[in-house]
């Protein structure tokens, strides 16, 4: 028997950004290194991603979403898309497995399986929101990260705590408001000869002014569209960023950052790395953003000390191995399912 096709269904825009897209992903090589295919559909925002990142993954354009997955030929199904309930996973599979990514546990989902890798997750919180049957993978030993950042961990974590010399800034791919330049703004004055390697997509608000001021400021460096993140966040001393998926990369290699909340749903998982001592967390939606920012920047830049215990702590968070363990479980019930 050859092995499953798996269809995924993702979501990506100016306005959702670009992780559904990069976790999705992350995971459909997981189960691809286990002997599945998959294909993915989605809004165009998709495919520009998957251009830029896995140019060879299989796109197939959708003018309908529930349409085109119903008429695809595939084993199974993965939703990574806020916008989709259970009437549309339910109606989009027709009977065939299916896995939820969520982050938000606000509607019910059509799902045998639901990935929430939110530190502060329970399975309480999804009571009347799945069948009793569903299979509840909760928490940060979930989290898809790819499997470049599990193989940099080792030598990331052993120097944590020198001298900060690199600050990496990624506030998310498609740069919503045009965050990533005020962070910038904020920053420079703050360092002095510390290098700063800023992450953007190529379609991002801040890129084009950003480029200029890296003219003028040879600490910048852009880096768009990158396919380079492991390293960047292994060789970086600090980090800025939303605590976003990317959150579980910075996890795995004990990066001591600070977290901007940008969004609602963000709150909860930002609350809870606090709560652990594993970042330090400031809310873009606060008055006194900008002082907030300004304090917690200037702790990490003077403080050895707590940089170590941020990254000891937040290397215990999430190892980066949870893309595999998730696609060794869906293929189970796959294979299941197929017998």
């Amino acid at each position: 028997m050859t092995g499953p096709r798996i269809l995924f269904v993702a979501d990506a825009g100016p306005f959702v950004g670009g992780g559904h897209v990069m976790r999705s992903l992350t995971l459909a090589r997981a189960l691809e290194a286990q002997g599945a295919s998959y294909a993915f559909v989605g809004p165009p925002a998709v495919a520009e991603l998957l251009d830029a990142f896995s140019p060879d993954s299989v796109r197939i354009p959708a003018e309908d979403l529930a349409a085109t997955a119903v008429r695809e030929s595939f084993d199974a199904i993965v939703f990574d898309h806020y916008g989709l309930s259970e009437p549309d996973h339910r109606a989009m599979a027709k009977d065939r497995p299916v896995l939820v990514v969520d982050d938000l546990a606000d509607r019910p989902l059509g799902a045998d399986i639901v990935v929430d890798a939110g530190p502060s997750r329970r399975a309480q919180d999804y009571l009347g929101l799945t069948s009793d049957e569903a299979r509840l993978l909760l928490g940060p030993e979930f989290a898809a990260v790819r499997p470049e950042f599990a193989a940099v961990r080792e030598p990331a974590l052993a120097w944590r705590g020198e001298p900060v010399q690199r600050v990496l800034i990624s506030m998310g791919l498609t740069d919503v408001g045009g965050v990533t330049a005020r962070v910038v703004d904020r920053v420079r004055p703050r360092v002095q000869e510390v290098g700063l390697d800023i992450v953007l997509g190529a379609g991002a608000p801040s890129t084009s002014g950003l480029l200029k001021t890296a003219r003028r400021d040879p600490r910048l460096m852009l880096h768009v569209d990158t396919p380079h993140m492991a390293r960047l966040t292994a060789e970086a001393d600090i980090g800025i960023g939303a605590p976003g998926s990317s959150t579980w990369e910075r996890c795995v290699l004990g990066l001591p950052s600070v977290l901007i909340v940008l969004a609602e749903n963000q709150r909860p998982a930002a609350r809870a790395m606090a709560e652990r001592g594993a970042a330090l967390v400031v809310d873009l939606a606060d008055p006194g953003f900008d002082a907030a920012f300004d304090r917690a920047l200037t702790r990490l830049l003077r403080d050895a000390d707590l940089r170590r215990e941020l990254a000891r702590v937040s290397a215990g968070v999430c190892d980066g191995l949870g893309a595999g363990r998730t696609a060794e479980i869906f293929l189970g019930l796959i294979a299941a399912h197929r017998r």
